[in-house]
């Protein structure tokens, strides 16, 4: 098991290509087993497979409608040459993590691969494809790497034999999901097969939006990632909370990126509703924060402030680390954000860390993590 511990500059590699700040090797680091559950990957061979389609030629119109001419204009110029090599190499992700003192990466698809308009068909191969990609990628990287499939969630019952497929065969710690899909919420019906398979396979759910919703409302600053997606996962969580799924299935394991989103910050506006409004609490029997106490939480959250109210709404035990690897939105430096976290004791800071992502996936601890 290796555990990082560099603490000087001559011992790691260099500033990376511009996703991952040389800032990151200013402070020493924690001596802890840091294991990073949000950071991404893209499979080439998958964009092969889609190409052509209707739905993959119209991409650049919806990111002009959705995202707006300048956050296009810079993505392409600029964050996406930059990520490119990072989400494709290897050896780009290992020399980053060296330098971010992550021991460990949880990868999954890019949220741009899920691709839930494709056919059956089509949706075979394209998870196919994907999950053998970043199975393969952890087989070559066994002591630094795990992975999280992707699903064809709009196909329910093809989804439940892809998750058995990448649990049993590939050897996948669980799944990455977007937070509705083509218009349907978590909690339909529809995907309550999928909900049992994961519980019953002890797979870890990770909820990832890919843009918003919201519509031109967020189409110009870059609203549609800054604000746009921490409410679509607040709306994610809030329908598996009111919705029944979380009552139905007390062995899920979901982790919710960024944070969370809005709702451990105003959980409490949750609370009174299932109290005082019978619509709301007709299909779960638990109050909305209780409920919240079962879900972890990743740390792109970027203030100390902010790390330290999630904390005390759902506990240490909840929180796990995620970088956002290698998007330009990410928070790289987790070892100075856990440490500038106000009142947290060094049993906390080592769970938050890595502890509690280590026994989400069954990764071993060294004794002295």
């Amino acid at each position: 098991m290796l555990l990082h511990t560099c603490t000087h500059p001559a011992c790691c590699p260099a500033e990376g290509t511009g996703t991952v700040s040389s800032t990151a090797l200013r402070r020493p680091r924690l001596r802890h087993l840091t294991l990073d559950l949000h950071c991404h990957t893209l499979d080439v061979a998958t964009e092969q497979l889609v190409a052509g389609r209707p739905q993959k030629l119209a991409e650049p119109d919806i990111m002009l409608q959705t995202m707006g001419a300048a956050s296009v204009a810079h993505n392409n110029a600029v964050m996406l040459p930059q990520t490119f090599p990072k989400l494709t190499q290897l050896a780009a992700r290992l020399a980053d993590m060296d330098t971010m003192g992550v021991d460990v990466q949880v990868i999954s698809p890019s949220p741009t691969q899920y691709y839930y308009w494709a056919d059956e068909d089509l949706a075979r191969e394209v998870v196919r494809t994907q999950n053998e990609a970043i199975a393969e990628a952890c087989a070559q990287h066994p002591e630094r790497l795990a992975g999280l499939a992707t699903l064809a969630l709009q196909h329910p019952t093809l989804a439940c034999e892809q998750l058995e497929h990448a649990v049993r065969t590939l050897g996948l710690k669980g799944i990455e999901i977007s937070t509705s899909v083509n218009g349907r919420e978590l909690s339909d019906p529809a995907l309550r097969p999928v909900w049992d398979k994961a519980e019953a396979l002890g797979a870890l759910v990770f909820i990832h939006p890919f843009g918003t919703t919201l519509g031109a409302r967020t189409n110009s600053h870059y609203l549609v990632n800054t604000i746009g997606q921490p409410l679509e996962t607040t709306i994610a969580l809030s329908h598996l909370i009111f919705g029944g799924v979380l009552d139905a299935h007390p062995g899920l394991k979901i982790v919710a990126a960024h944070g969370g989103g809005y709702l451990p910050t105003y959980i409490g506006r949750s609370d009174h509703a299932h109290a005082v409004r019978p619509e709301a609490a007709a299909d779960t029997r638990t109050r909305p924060s209780e409920h919240l106490k079962r879900i972890w939480f990743d740390t792109v959250l970027y203030d100390p402030l902010a790390l330290r109210h999630l904390v005390d709404r759902v506990g240490a035990s909840q929180v796990v680390i995620g970088t956002d690897y290698p998007f330009d939105m990410g928070q790289y430096e987790v070892h100075a954000l856990v440490e500038d976290t106000p009142g947290l004791d060094d049993d906390e800071r080592r769970a938050i860390l890595g502890g509690n992502a280590a026994a989400l996936i069954g990764w071993p601890q060294p004794h002295n993590a």
